[in-house]
């Protein structure tokens, strides 16, 4: 009887073991840089296949940077967000494509009304394989009335430092604030004007 006991057990053991495991999603990320980060991260957060979006810092000398660092215009740094997303439900070069549209990628002083190094437009790239879709993203809207004045760089990854807790999730915690600065700043309408509707 307990040698019958102990074979069921290995019995159970051995299925449970067998059971095929529900594979996770293999995640990746990507950094991009379009002024300030709480509209960039608004703006990625929201598109299918985007698991999350941070607000940070990245393309700079200066460790740790702060937000009050970054403001001085003497680290480097860009604000900017990085997106963990799933390849398997967008791809590099589809995010790419989508982040040309929250942007002016021709204005190179900083976007709408946020001016200065910080707050300019940047691909930052990982891979070989991240620097060519990017290239063809640019590439594809490099035409038309942009043709020529494209300022956006694609540039190589460096650490991205994570920005402050109050700056994260800065459109779901203070709607009103940032809906004020949104529409004082005069994005919107600037985007428009670039890219239609």
């Amino acid at each position: 009887m307990k040698q019958h006991r102990s074979l069921l057990a290995a019995v159970a053991l051995t299925a449970v073991f067998a059971l095929p495991a529900f594979a996770q999603p293999k995640l990746e990320t990507a950094v991009f840089a379009g002024g300030c980060f709480w509209t960039m991260e608004h703006g990625l957060e929201t598109i299918p296949g985007v698991v999350k979006a941070v607000s940070g810092y990245t393309g700079g000398h200066v460790p740790h940077p702060t937000y009050e660092d970054v403001t001085t215009e003497t680290t480097g740094h860009y604000e900017s967000v990085q997106v963990t997303y799933d390849p398997s439900k967008i791809t590099y070069r589809q995010l790419t494509d989508r982040y040309w549209r929250l942007i002016d990628p021709t204005d190179d002083g900083g976007q709408a009304c946020d001016r200065g190094p910080s707050y300019h437009s940047a691909i930052f790239v990982a891979s070989p394989e991240q620097r060519k879709a990017a290239e063809a993203s640019l590439a594809a809207i490099n035409t038309g009335k942009l043709k020529g004045h494209i300022v956006t760089r694609i540039l190589p990854a460096q650490t991205f430092w994570p920005a402050e807790d109050y700056h994260q999730q800065f459109t779901v915690k203070n709607p009103i604030r940032y809906n004020a600065y949104r529409i004082g700043c005069g994005r919107d309408g600037i985007l428009k004007s670039i890219w239609g509707g």
